[in-house]
């Protein structure tokens, strides 16, 4: 018996996968599946065949493919990369398709249907390391290509690779669009970046460790400090805190969060607070062979937390040798406020503020006056009250000036003019004024400083409900629901927003989703009632009469004086047909609000089944 023959033979490859694919499918399947389909053939196909490629492979998301030349294969992966870059313009970011690519020059061993060889197993983990949207290769191919095609090269050093016995020498390719060494936005209006010869990072939420559960409001807050403080350096990618707080709470094997999150090295750590003394543990690790870079322990009294949160990020800097400008140095070391205690009651009524019941908010409130006596020139504090405030004026009907309320907004933007929650809470204040133009001028000024802003989207989504734009709505609630996932709120608006605009199978799949989220909540914060209650809208919706009720129960058990949740008991029972039951809730409920409310009311979906009733136009003039 002789051995079978295989056919050996030398050629550039290249690799590529799309990043966090399995997060996009998981946000809108149908549409992942359709926009990779086209992106193949419009764009990927189309440049491998023109450049003589031929794909050996298909992997899901990832890709093989084969060339006769280095430079035909640089090419591709230039044209590929660059093209992806204006596919998604004008895209949010969180929708973005991006490739990774690893470009090698090695064997490729044909063995009946399959492929093997160091040359393919380099080129992949190539792919691995390079970030999303940047091309990765070895020495083999940066010799190859040279001045040839203009590109400049960083060198990365050898680096040590998962399976792969020997060091790679590894280089990122500067395609072209960072010629000045600047970064490119990739979607207009947005502060998203596109990441190409920088290192890319992802700082996972810190653990909290501390026998009290209720700091982990602490340890989240440290996480966002870090996050915003590496954001300031121009020469690394960082994910933002929306993206990443998507894995919190999940043990899952570093490499594969690496993966999806579409980075090469991953940040996680745990925060221990004991009265005034915090120990937190930090670590920096390599997606690709899985080794840690760096650990560090900080043993330290609370009054120094700030300089922990810049020591660990001054750390992971110097570990990715990346040079700190003047400018980012000194963003690092600006504390968000003078005092640890003020900082400390700012993250605690933001924690009280998730919930959104009228006790709540008033803790809220509490929390942040309290911040602004400790500094009174913390510009998020007065925000924070300023939101509040609107909140309890124009939901729960509590009489607060509204000269109060914008004299608390014009405080902050006094002292940090750029600060886009400041001016989504001043449009929030000038809408419950009755101010609507200027409201909406203040929501787009928000907008365009940070188009990522969570408030922001969310208060002016709201806002064009109670305008009757619908669509805008949706835009607005959508991206909100990007932006903090776990906003279990912007879903169940979307049901109703959808239903307003004749979009029934819409209204459906937003129905789902929100009572998925709804039920993680509850999972969380078994004692939040406003969760238990819009989820009793979303069953009615759904005709899930006997669970819908059941939450309903829940809810009213839990703050049966709670108007916003008088409120929802009425869209519950108008969905569930029961007509005289609804409209007894809000003949109570009208004289206890606010304007805002009532402008919801007006244009509410789900108290559709009650405008003919007889008594309707009794509650319409209520609400005038």
């Amino acid at each position: 018996m002789c051995a079978e023959l295989v056919e050996r033979r030398l050629a550039a490859i290249l690799a590529a996968d799309v990043v966090g694919y399995s997060r996009l499918l998981e946000a809108n399947e149908e549409e992942t599946l359709n926009a990779l389909r086209q992106h193949r053939r419009e764009l990927f196909d189309p440049a491998v065949a023109n450049h003589g490629g031929h794909i050996i492979k298909l992997m899901g998301d990832g890709f093989l493919v084969e060339f006769g030349s280095v430079l035909s294969a640089a090419r591709c992966a230039v044209e590929i990369q660059r093209g992806m870059l204006e596919r998604n313009m004008g895209i949010p970011a969180d929708r973005h398709f991006a490739f990774r690519i690893g470009l090698n020059l090695g064997d490729i061993v044909f063995d009946a249907d399959d492929f093997h060889g160091d040359g393919i197993n380099v080129a992949v983990r190539l792919q691995a390391l390079a970030a999303p949207g940047g091309i990765a290769c070895s020495a083999a191919v940066r010799h190859e290509v040279g001045n040839k095609l203009g590109l400049d090269f960083a060198d990365q050093g050898a680096m040590n690779v998962k399976n792969i016995s020997r060091p790679v020498h590894v280089y990122f390719a500067d395609w072209g669009n960072v010629a000045s060494s600047e970064e490119v936005p990739l979607a207009a209006g947005t502060h998203t970046r596109a990441p190409v010869n920088k290192p890319s990072v992802a700082i996972l939420p810190f653990a909290n460790i501390s026998d009290d559960p209720a700091q982990e409001f602490f340890s989240d807050g440290i996480t966002e400090d870090i996050i915003t403080d590496l954001s300031n350096v121009s020469g690394l990618f960082v994910l933002s805190r929306n993206t990443v707080f998507t894995w919190k709470g999940r043990s899952e094997n570093l490499q594969r969060i690496a993966g999806e999150l579409g980075v090469a090295y991953v940040v996680e750590g745990s925060v221990r607070k004991a009265g005034n003394h915090v120990r937190i543990n930090a670590e920096l690790i390599d997606a690709a062979s899985d080794g840690h870079v760096w650990a560090a322990r900080y043993d330290r009294d609370l009054t120094d937390i700030f300089e922990v949160q810049d020591e660990i990020t001054k750390a992971i800097v110097e570990q990715l040798k990346v040079k700190l400008l003047p400018e980012e140095k000194k963003a690092i070391e600006l504390a968000p406020t003078a005092s640890v205690e003020a900082y400390t009651h700012f993250l605690r009524g933001r924690e009280y503020y998730h919930i959104a019941s009228r006790s709540n908010h008033l803790m809220a409130r509490q929390s942040f006056a309290r911040a602004i006596e400790l500094d009174p020139d913390y510009a998020r504090a007065y925000a924070g009250v300023a939101v509040c405030d609107a909140r309890l004026r124009s939901q729960f009907g509590v009489q607060i000036p509204v000269e109060d309320i914008l004299a608390n907004t014009a405080r902050a933007l006094a002292i940090d003019p750029n600060l886009a929650e400041a001016h989504a809470a001043k449009g929030f204040a000038l809408a419950v004024a009755g101010n609507r133009a200027e409201a909406v001028s203040a929501f787009e000024q928000a907008l365009s400083l940070d188009g990522d802003c969570h408030e922001a989207n969310r208060y002016y989504a709201e806002f064009c409900v109670t305008d009757g734009q619908f669509e805008l709505a949706a835009t607005y609630f959508q991206r909100a629901m990007e932006i903090k996932p776990a906003d279990y709120g912007a879903p169940t608006m979307l049901v109703h927003v959808f239903r307003s605009l004749g979009q029934t199978d819409k209204a459906n799949s937003y129905a789902w989703i929100a009572l998925k989220k709804a039920e993680e909540e509850l999972r969380l914060h078994p004692e939040n009632a406003n969760v238990a209650c819009l989820g009793a809208t979303v069953l009615a919706f759904l005709g899930v009469r006997d669970r819908a009720l059941e939450w309903l129960a829940r809810s009213l058990a839990t703050d049966p004086n709670d108007i916003n949740i008088q409120y929802n008991a009425a869209c519950t029972y108008a969905l569930l047909g029961e007509i005289d039951r609804a409209i007894e809730v809000l003949e109570a409920w009208m004289p206890q609000v606010g304007a805002e409310m009532r402008l919801w009311f007006k244009n509410d979906s789900d108290l559709d089944s009650i405008r003919s009733h007889p008594r309707y136009s009794r509650l319409v003039e209520l609400s005038e």
